[in-house]
């Protein structure tokens, strides 16, 4: 006789991981299955998708899908969602993958609840969807386009009942994400802290190593004008900034990017030591291995993030500080939120990255438990998660 108490309820999670396989986009959407799963619920993640997809060992976009579900297919097998997904496209001529078009339609139509991550376009049968929730990664463009009367943004978001965001400051005098007829509640990127607890022995190995980031280096996404500034999505433009760094610092500083050749020399003649992010991350369990083989986490945030003061926070960054590593970060108003000082560090200019530097390597191991508390404390999944369904009325 199985004992086992019933779900809670029946959550399907969506978002962009087939479209965009890599191992961050996966991991956000893991993180909230995980949470769900952990606090009771049943959980699957099904993507019905209208345009072609990403093929990452090409890097180009293309119209069969199979490359990219033969990788997911074996991640949600890993990690116990095993039947439990489903890819649809209109334009794939395979059509389904996982459960069939049926089967589909009954989640739908039986489901307590969709939870949209990085709010991808629902359209059709998704919208038989009794609850949709829109969780927003990337603030401010979406809520600058809205006060525009970008008629296409404001359906999008229509399509849905609660909007989550990322921008945790917004709301506040200091942040400058234009007010809109929608009601934003603040959220953050989950973790799963075991996922990412390193294996015996790692952390000293780290302790030997560089002070890391997983980027994108270059992006093809348009600029946001608003109240006559433009604000900038490139990451390329921060970490110019800060090129002088492994000059004026003792320790070594790795990119982990797909910039390739489109890394300015700039960097290079600096002293930062760049790798192909397909080389060393290139999967997910690559991914996680690099994190656990780095000293520190530096890393730079988007104009989009820091200027309008958003509050806005990396969830690769909170990855590292979940497996105890060090994180310093450009500001974005995320201080008001969660601790800074150990652990974690927040800078603005040089000199601020150049302390924490210091602080880190005056006491490492305190640094490191100081981390893997705050991912724990901060950004454990079931907190988030949780918090987030409360808040949404489904708990």
């Amino acid at each position: 006789m199985d004992h086992r108490a019933p779900p809670k309820g029946l959550i399907i999670v969506t978002g962009m991981a087939f479209y965009l396989p890599l191992p961050g986009v996966i991991y956000q959407v893991l993180h909230y299955m995980t949470g769900l799963r952990r606090l009771g619920y049943d959980v699957y993640y099904v993507e019905d998708s209208y345009r072609w997809v990403y093929d990452t060992s090409i890097d180009d976009i293309v119209g069969d899908a199979t490359p990219n579900v033969a990788i997911l297919s074996a991640v949600f097998d890993r990690y116990g969602f095993g039947g439990k997904w489903a890819y649809r496209s209109e334009l794939d001529a395979n059509g389904c993958f996982g459960l069939d078009a049926s089967g589909i339609v009954r989640l739908y139509r039986e489901a307590d609840a969709m939870l949209n991550v990085t709010g991808q376009d629902l359209r059709g049968d998704q919208l038989l969807c009794r609850r949709r929730i829109y969780i927003e990664s990337d603030p401010f463009a979406t809520q600058v386009r809205v006060s525009q009367g970008d008629a296409v943004e404001s359906a999008r978001l229509a399509a849905h009942d609660t909007h989550f965001t990322f921008g945790e400051n917004i709301g506040a005098a200091d942040c400058r994400i234009p007010e809109t007829s929608i009601r934003w509640l603040p959220t953050r990127q989950p973790v799963d802290a075991e996922l990412w607890k390193p294996p015996s022995g790692n952390a000293r190995n780290a302790a030997r190593r560089s002070y890391s980031t997983i980027t994108s280096w270059v992006n093809h996404v348009d600029s946001v004008v608003y109240e006559g500034e433009r604000y900038f999505w490139q990451k390329d433009r921060e970490f110019e900034r800060f090129a002088e760094l492994p000059k004026r610092s003792p320790a070594r500083f790795e990119l982990a990017s797909n910039g390739g050749e489109y890394v300015p020399r700039i960097m290079s003649d600096n002293g930062w030591n760049q790798v192909s992010v397909r080389d060393v991350a290139g999967d997910v369990e690559s991914y996680r291995r690099y994190v656990w083989s780095s000293r520190a986490e530096f890393t730079v945030a988007r104009d989009q993030y820091v200027r309008p003061v958003t509050g806005w926070f990396s969830d690769r960054s909170a990855c590292y500080l979940a497996a105890g590593r060090p994180v310093i970060t450009q500001e974005t108003g995320f201080s008001k939120f969660l601790p800074t000082g150990q652990g974690l560090f927040a800078f603005s200019e040089m000199e601020d990255i150049l302390t924490a530097v210091e602080a880190i390597e005056a006491d490492y191991d305190a640094n490191s438990r100081a981390a893997r508390e705050i991912g724990r404390e901060y950004f454990a999944a079931e907190k988030v998660v949780g918090s987030l369904m409360e808040r949404a009325d489904l708990a």
